[in-house]
């Protein structure tokens, strides 16, 4: 069964817009940018966000992001995100993250996506729960990754859509069944109130290096390892024959055939390796059950229902 390639990278995930602040430079900014003004937005948060305005610093990562008055460069990019998510900066920490993770450095993306998620954002679930669910950056587990893409799924987020019907092709019913109810668990809580943010080791920030070579975002999806099948389990080996000896248990004699196989349907599981024998004894059908070697092992098997008689054959 071929997959569905998922198209769209965590770069397309990442917001496009500004973050607008009441200090004069990084409004000023804002608004030659909404005017397309793009140099000159960029040239109004330089200076704010190397004095350490968050939002400044936020919005030249986007600047570099999208190549909006500076060439694209995701290094910078990156650079700038991390300076203000370090601070606290809500969008700032969902960008840093998926910016992490699209290059490629997994495992330090994971606190910061595990924030995002923490706030409900969308874009955080879906690459969340891909790296859940391929084991990559962070331990493989099915159910949280399955109720992560649900739920970003469920806001609208079209490549968790995509995913999921991917998933649904490799995670067993159990672990669906399991997710799709702590997605329904994770909704509740949200409703409730903001959840306690996971805590992030917070760096020293180092300054921008010099301009580096943008590197274009590559499109991601599941991992080949996660497509192949699991192995079927190797069938148990099935009992030898019963030797018969010419002995049977008697489990009863009954008026309507019926009742005689419907009893057999209830206790067959309690006789491994043996059959049951139908016996016409005038208008009654006498249900036999065997064969066994000897009267003693036809008794033993009687324990494990009654009535239950042993009659040689």
């Amino acid at each position: 069964m071929k997959l569905l390639p998922i198209l769209l990278a965590a770069g397309a995930l990442l917001a496009t817009t500004p973050a607008l602040a009441q200090d004069d430079p990084v409004k000023a900014g804002v608004e030659a940018y909404e005017r397309g003004e793009y140099r000159a937005a960029v040239e109004r948060w330089r200076g704010a966000a190397n004095a350490g305005n968050a939002d400044a610093q936020f919005n030249l990562g986007q600047a570099y992001k999208l190549g909006r008055g500076v060439p694209v460069d995701l290094a910078l990019a990156e650079q700038w995100y991390g300076r203000a998510a370090r601070q606290g900066h809500e969008q700032a920490e969902a960008n840093y993250g998926l910016a992490l993770f699209e290059n490629g450095r997994r495992p330090e993306a994971l606190p910061w996506l595990e924030r995002a998620v923490a706030r409900g954002d969308a874009r955080a679930q879906y690459v969340l729960g891909i790296m859940l669910f391929n084991g990559d950056g962070a331990a493989k587990d099915w159910v949280r990754a399955y109720a992560l893409t649900v739920r970003a799924s469920h806001a609208g987020l079209d490549a968790a859509s995509k995913a999921l019907a991917q998933m649904d092709q490799y995670v067993p019913v159990d672990d669906r069944q399991k997710g799709q109810a702590l997605a329904r668990r994770m909704e509740q809580d949200y409703a409730r109130g903001p959840r306690p943010l996971p805590p992030v080791q917070v760096a020293e920030a180092a300054p921008p290096p010099p301009r580096a070579v943008a590197v274009k975002p590559a499109p991601f999806a599941i991992s080949p390892e996660t497509r192949r099948p699991a192995p079927r389990p190797t069938p148990a080996p099935r009992p030898a024959p019963a030797r018969d000896g010419g002995w049977r248990v008697q489990l009863g004699a009954f008026g309507d055939p019926g009742n005689a196989r419907r009893l057999w349907g209830q206790v067959s599981g309690r006789f491994s390796g043996r059959q049951a024998y139908y016996v016409k004894a005038g208008s009654l059908t006498k249900l036999l059950v065997g064969p066994y070697a000897s009267r003693a092992e036809a008794a033993a098997s009687c324990a494990r229902v009654a009535p239950c008689v042993p009659v040689p054959r």
